[in-house]
């Protein structure tokens, strides 16, 4: 996922919010020129022109595992003393570790079988012990490598179902064969990785680059796609080797010496259909959503015009029939044969219970959703604003600490725990102490400080006027119906909001956890503004029924109404985790799970302060138009 959202507090702002910032490998940078070692030099008429072709190598994940770990950590072939690219923020937390590899070609200069290095183990000493086992854990949960040429992924392209072929922005280590005989992953595509209980590693990469001029060649060229075969050779001498032999395997009982040759082949081809700007298609359309996309589309439309289609009718019809009687009523006696909902005038803007906790979640949730279009800084004082205009009180003290820190507080302490598992695992993706004082300090520095002054705007600014005054004496509510209880009306309210999200959830889950590429930010934006519409819309329709039943307790209820989309998406993501995940180990569980209810809080946070604000809407209208005694 690769399919991510904003917070509040710092940190998942800035998770998400740095992906946004120019990356190390991401579309969208300048593009480089190549050229012949030949025409390199004074006097070159491509200036800025390089012949040198580095490769760059990144953290090794697996669908198997959600613990990413270091190139250097499986003891492949590495350099020393070269400066490694920056990464941003996001990068840092996704633990991304971009790292030179001594994989370097000239351009145009083909090379066949180049040994990069010899790796020699023996298993009677502890250090080669621990490599070797680390190694052989690498390749039984099929970890990936993820190499970079010139800002873009060496993709691996094989044949798929149908007659597509897939390119994979990753390649294995190698693969296992069981002791009863059966291939995994991998090891499905050569017949000859066959002996039972023994490792197969990739240890030989064939690698084609493939470029284009540039109009008549005084540009120089530019890569436009780096393509790599993953082989396996046990070569007829280490040392000097020959791309010969049967392929190169590890039992997994040997023991002693064993030796590990690391090869290269390179080609260049002239491509000139594919241009710079469109060098990321050949990838994007090797992946075939797009029909299920627009099926995902047309499903969520149909539930928005099924759900408009009930509001318009209670708007135009029913509704607009209960004002006009509402309003006819002249005489005393005609207001005291009041009934539905304008009988509960007097208490439908009466505060609620924990009307302080509501106003947090609100601050909240009205931050989540403003972060999607405005930066930190200037949406930090709004969500404060919206929630010191809630439903705080005089308290507003104890509301503007826990707008900072209660919600903010319990995902950094989640985060926290799952980062400390990712640190006693020795995973890429800790976050290194620096990273996280400076999280800290954007927290406490900056979002901490901007609540306080959103505070103090919002209880500096004249409070909200309601239509209607509100009755010293709470009314009676009457005996309701099963239906119409709290507890029915929230359930149901979450099932249409998610029938919209949950097709669009999968390629989002995919992205994030089976590290697949999510590109259809289109079809993204418009499933946000379905699911606001959705959201809105479902929770006016059960307010409305509730109000008419003289339940005037709307508050908590419509917050929880769209909110409880959330818990739809946390057991969508139970499902996706037992029937979808290859995922073993105690340590990925967790880390799945704690992840998760970070994104639970999140989503309801965002949906239920959708329909907090559109029932208040909604309320407030329909109040504003009869006339109160």
């Amino acid at each position: 996922m690769s399919a991510r959202s904003a917070l509040r507090g710092p940190l998942l702002v800035l998770w998400f919010l740095s992906q946004g910032v120019l990356g190390f490998y991401l579309p969208g940078l300048a593009p480089v020129s190549f050229c012949e070692p030949a025409t390199v030099g004074e006097g070159n008429a491509v200036p800025d022109c390089k012949s040198t072709i580095e490769l760059f190598v990144n953290r090794l994940d697996s669908v198997e595992s959600v613990l990413p770990y270091e190139y250097t950590a499986f003891d492949f072939c590495a350099v020393e003393a070269e400066k490694r690219p920056s990464e941003n923020l996001g990068q840092v937390l996704f633990g991304e570790r971009i790292e030179p590899s001594p994989y370097k070609f000239t351009f145009k200069k083909s090379e066949k079988c180049q040994l990069v290095c010899n790796k020699k183990y023996n298993t009677n000493l502890p250090t080669d012990k621990t490599y070797m086992d680390f190694l052989k854990k690498g390749m039984l949960l099929n970890y990936q490598h993820h190499w970079i040429v010139d800002n873009m992924p060496v993709t691996w392209c094989y044949d798929v179902e149908d007659g597509q072929k897939f390119c994979n922005p990753g390649f294995p280590i190698g693969c296992y064969v069981t002791e009863g005989g059966q291939p995994k992953d991998a090891c499905v595509v050569n017949s000859d990785f066959s002996e039972k209980d023994t490792f197969y590693i990739f240890n030989h990469v064939d690698i084609t680059i493939h470029y284009h001029v540039v109009e008549t060649g005084e540009l120089g060229a530019r890569l436009v796609a780096a393509k790599m075969e993953p082989r396996s050779y046990k070569h007829t001498n280490a040392d000097a080797p020959d791309c010969q032999g049967g392929p190169m395997f590890i039992k997994n009982k040997d023991s002693g010496d064993m030796k590990i040759p690391y090869t290269y082949s390179i080609a260049f081809v002239e491509d000139k259909k594919i241009r710079w700007a469109s060098r990321w298609d050949y990838i994007l359309e090797s992946m075939p959503h797009t029909n299920i996309q627009w099926f995902s589309i047309m499903n969520s439309l149909v539930i928005v015009l099924f759900l408009s289609g009930m509001v318009a009718m209670i708007m135009l019809r029913t509704l607009h029939k209960d004002i006009a009687r509402y309003n006819q009523m002249d005489s005393v006696e005609d207001a005291q044969e009041e009934f539905g909902w304008k009988l509960v005038h007097g208490d439908v803007f009466r505060p609620p219970r924990k009307g302080m906790l509501l106003s947090v979640f609100l601050g909240s949730g009205t931050q989540i959703f403003i972060m999607t279009f405005v930066t930190l800084c200037e949406s930090g004082a709004v969500s404060q604003q919206f929630s010191a205009g809630a439903f705080g009180g005089e308290k507003w003290k104890t509301n503007v600490l826990l707008t900072a820190f209660l919600c903010p507080g319990v995902v950094f302490a989640d985060f926290f725990l799952m980062n400390l598992i990712l640190w006693w695992e020795g995973s890429s993706a800790a976050m290194p102490f620096g990273t996280l004082v400076a999280i800290l300090a954007l927290w406490f520095c900056i979002s901490v400080p901007l609540t306080f002054i959103g505070a103090y705007f919002g209880f500096k600014r004249t409070g909200i006027e309601h239509p209607v005054r509100t009755n010293q004496i709470p009314r009676q509510i009457p005996e309701q119906s099963f239906y119409t209880k709290p507890l029915p009306g929230i359930v149901m309210g979450g099932i249409l909001p998610f029938g919209c999200i949950f097709i669009q959830l999968f390629f989002i889950l995919n992205s994030i956890w089976s590290h697949q590429m999510y590109y259809m930010f289109g079809f993204l934006f418009l499933v946000f503004i379905i699911l606001v519409i959705t959201c809105s819309e479902a929770t006016i329709l059960l307010c409305y029924f509730h109000l008419c039943a003289e339940d005037y307790h709307w508050q908590w209820r419509s917050f929880l109404t769209s909110g409880f989309t959330a818990v739809y998406f946390l057991v969508y993501a139970i499902h996706y985790f037992l029937s979808k995940l290859q995922i073993t180990g105690l340590a990925s569980t967790i880390l799945y799970f704690g992840y998760t209810m970070i994104m639970t809080l999140i989503f309801f946070l965002f949906t239920g302060t959708i329909g907090f604000f559109a029932c208040f809407w909604f309320v407030t209208k329909i109040y504003s138009v009869v006339k109160v005694d």
